[in-house]
């Protein structure tokens, strides 16, 4: 994790931890928000993709990069691919916010959509691959790329040391994978608890082992994380290094970020949302006092705030814990 967070540092932010008493009293607890949506992109899926791209040979970059995302990681790619001189291809599902699509295309990517979801996307671009001879980045199951996203964990244990737990979303699982061994290797004692959406939950029935370990159909208000299964190889480390795993439903979602707007003057996307509204819905139980939280993207489509609002309507968040 040093290493990469040596190779990265010049071409991110170093993310603010801020506090809320508003959200502190909602929870009962001390909360510390890790902003990755005020990173460069938007999101925490610069770092993984920087770490994996400036670890290229030369005549890999002459043949350029491919990558499926749900766009995030689409834009960590294009950007740092961009840096490099590297022409990059994106392969996205038909129905990714077109904020994200726009986003990446200005960073100098050539955006396909194509599929339902990240999966079907995944596997025209593995397609691409195997034709062109492009350099592959994985968004979670590479081990370079889950380096890149510890330095989260890194980051937030050198700004705030009393922390007792960390609540990081999960989708494939490149995120919670590299911030839990992070953490775990510094601070064993820190639990670490992930959260899925209700709609996309392969990593939830994996870990208990019920349920449909690979999803047929995942859906939504949180596309950042809505995936049908974990990776091959983030799975195992978060078997060994997380502790809890819980889901959270669109209206718990949709009131977060709600909420994060009127507060905190933020814009943060559903998966953004998902490890806030996993502790505000009272969820997670037994966590000490001070709480790090991952807020790992804020690219959304502004059109979809009156949906949000309506979903929301019904879910206000009251004091959950105390």
């Amino acid at each position: 994790m040093t290493e990469a967070q040596e190779h990265i540092a010049p071409f991110i932010h170093r993310t603010p931890v801020y506090q809320s008493s508003t959200f502190n009293r909602l929870a009962g607890k001390q909360l510390y928000f890790k902003m990755e949506n005020l990173q460069r992109t938007g999101s925490f899926k610069l770092r993984g993709a920087l770490n994996k791209i400036s670890h290229l040979s030369a005549q890999e970059e002459d043949k350029g990069v491919v990558a499926a995302s749900a766009g995030n990681h689409a834009q960590g790619v294009a950007y740092s691919a961009s840096k490099k001189g590297i022409p990059s291809t994106i392969f996205m599902p038909v129905h990714t916010p077109k904020a994200k699509v726009n986003a990446t295309e200005a960073y100098g990517a050539k955006v396909v959509l194509t599929g339902e979801s990240y999966q079907e996307s995944y596997e025209a671009a593995c397609d691409y691959q195997k034709e062109f001879g492009a350099t592959f980045v994985h968004a979670y199951d590479d081990p370079v790329v889950m380096a890149g996203q510890g330095t989260i964990g890194l980051e937030m244990l050198q700004q705030c040391s009393v922390l007792d737990a960390v609540v990081i979303p999960i989708g494939g699982g490149g995120l919670i994978a590299g911030v839990a061994s992070a953490i775990k290797q510094l601070n064993p004692k820190i639990k670490v608890i992930g959260v899925q959406s209700e709609g996309a939950s392969a990593a939830y029935n994996r870990f208990y082992q019920k349920g449909d370990a690979v999803l047929k159909h995942v859906e939504g208000i949180a596309d950042g994380i809505l995936v049908k299964k974990t990776g091959v190889n983030t799975f195992p480390i978060i078997r060994c290094c997380v502790d809890e795993i819980v889901t959270v439903s669109d209206e718990e979602i949709a009131s977060t970020i709600i909420l994060m707007l009127e507060r905190q003057k933020m814009f943060v996307e559903g998966a953004g949302a998902a490890a806030i509204a996993a502790v505000l819905s009272g969820k997670i139980q037994h966590i000490g006092q001070h709480i790090g939280l991952v807020v790992s993207g804020g690219n959304v489509d502004l059109d979809r705030l009156p949906y949000f609002s309506t979903i929301a309507k019904h879910s206000r968040p009251k004091k959950v814990y105390g």
